[in-house]
C-alpha cells in the first residue's frame, strides 16, 4: 500500500461521521406490542412514547409505540386476568388496538413480542420474521428450548434480526461486571440469586428464574458445559461449570424475597456484590437502538445456551441431581426443532 494511499484512507477515517453522529443514517420507526398481558407493555410504551423526556434521544427519540394486537393465554391467570386492563390503559394511552398480528404487522416497522406465556411465541413470531420485521422477544423467549432454537433458524433463514433479554442485564451495576472489573478482576466464579416462582406450563426456571439466570450469564458470559440442581421445598441450587474451570451458580428462591436481584462475583482481584437492578429504561435504550443497527446487544448464540442452562436444570432435576452436558441438551432440542418442520 502506498504512502498516499494510506493518508488517504486515514483522512478518511477521522472525518467520517460515526453512526451515532449521523443522525440522519436513523430512521423514524414505528413499533407494534404483541401480548398485552404483561405490566411490561405499559412500562416501555411510557419510555418510548415519552414526549417531553429530556432523556428521550439519541435511538429512543426515533422510536414510537402506535399499535398493539392483545393476545392473551386463557390457562395462565397472569394473562388471562391483565390482558383486558392492559390493553385498555394502552388504548387511553393513544395506542391502537388491532385484532390480528398480520394487521398489526401492516401499521409498524419493528415489533416486540411481549406475551407473558412463552408458549406462544414460536407461533407469534413466525409471521414477523416472515414479514422480514426487527424483532425484540421479551423473557420468557419461548416455552421450550426448541421452539426458542426454532425462532433463530426461522430468522436465520429469512434474514431477520432478533435478541431476547431480561431487563436486568443492562443494570449498569450488573454489566459492568461482564468479563473483567475494576474491583474484582477477571471474573472467575459468580453465585447469583433470585425469586423463582413455578407456572406449570414452563420449565421450572423459565417463569422467573430466569432473571437471576441473566443475571449468572451477564458476569460469566458463555461456555458453561454441565449444570447441576438441586432442590427443596424453599429454594433450588444449580451449579454451572464453565469449561475454563470457572464456576456459576443460582440460588432461586420460593418464599418472598424482600433483596431482590444480585449476585456476588469473585475474581482474580477480589470478590464483590453487584449493583441494584436499574428499571426498564437500559434495556428500552437497548432495544431502540438494536432496532436502528439490526445488531444484537445480546448474541442468540448465548441466548440460547442460557435457556439451555435452564431447561437442563429441569433434566437434572428428574435425573436426581446428576450433571447434565449443555451440549446435549441443546442436541436433543435441535432435534426436536427439526421434527417440528418449523417452515
Amino acid at each position: 500500500m502506498t504512502r498516499t494511499l494510506t493518508a488517504c484512507l486515514l483522512v478518511l477515517a477521522l472525518t467520517a461521521p460515526t453512526f451515532a453522529q449521523d443522525t440522519t443514517k436513523r430512521k423514524h420507526l414505528k413499533a407494534g406490542l404483541i401480548g398485552l398481558d404483561t405490566s411490561h407493555v405499559i412500562a416501555f410504551t411510557k419510555v418510548i412514547n415519552a414526549a417531553k423526556d429530556p432523556k428521550k434521544d439519541g435511538d429512543l427519540a426515533y422510536l414510537t409505540v402506535v399499535a398493539g394486537y392483545p393476545g392473551g393465554s386463557p390457562d395462565v391467570p397472569a394473562s388471562a386476568n391483565r390482558v383486558e386492563k392492559f390493553t385498555e390503559q394502552l388504548r387511553g394511552m393513544g395506542i391502537e388496538i388491532v385484532d390480528s398480528i398480520p394487521a398489526l404487522l401492516e401499521k409498524v416497522d419493528v415489533v416486540l413480542l411481549e406475551s407473558v406465556d412463552g408458549r406462544p411465541h414460536l407461533k407469534q413470531a413466525i409471521p414477523v420474521i416472515k414479514a422480514g420485521k426487527p424483532l425484540f422477544i421479551d423473557k420468557p423467549a419461548a416455552g421450550s428450548l426448541a421452539d426458542l432454537i426454532a425462532i433463530d433458524q426461522l430468522a436465520t433463514k429469512h434474514g431477520v434480526p432478533w435478541f431476547t433479554s431480561s431487563s436486568l442485564r443492562f443494570s449498569p451495576g450488573i454489566i459492568s461486571f461482564r468479563g473483567e472489573h475494576e474491583k474484582v478482576g477477571k471474573v472467575m466464579g459468580c453465585n447469583a440469586w433470585g425469586p423463582a416462582s413455578l407456572e406449570p406450563h414452563h420449565p421450572d426456571l423459565f417463569w422467573y428464574g430466569i432473571h437471576g439466570c441473566e443475571v449468572l450469564f451477564t458476569v460469566m458470559g458463555t461456555g458453561c458445559r454441565t449444570v447441576t440442581r438441586v432442590q427443596t421445598d424453599h429454594t433450588e441450587y444449580v451449579t454451572g461449570t464453565w469449561a475454563d474451570g470457572r464456576v456459576g451458580t443460582f440460588r432461586g428462591l420460593r418464599s418472598p424475597n424482600k433483596n431482590g436481584y444480585g449476585a456476588f462475583v469473585f475474581g482474580t482481584k477480589g470478590m464483590s456484590q453487584t449493583g441494584s437492578y436499574s428499571g426498564y429504561g437500559p434495556l428500552v435504550a437497548e432495544i431502540a437502538t438494536f432496532f436502528q443497527t439490526h445488531k444484537p446487544p445480546v448474541s442468540n448464540d448465548e441466548s440460547i445456551e442460557l435457556y439451555a442452562f435452564m431447561e437442563a436444570a429441569d433434566v437434572s432435576k428428574k435425573a436426581g441431581g446428576k450433571p447434565v452436558h449443555i451440549l446435549d441438551v441443546i442436541g436433543a432440542a435441535t432435534r426436536a426443532a427439526a421434527r417440528a418442520g418449523v417452515e
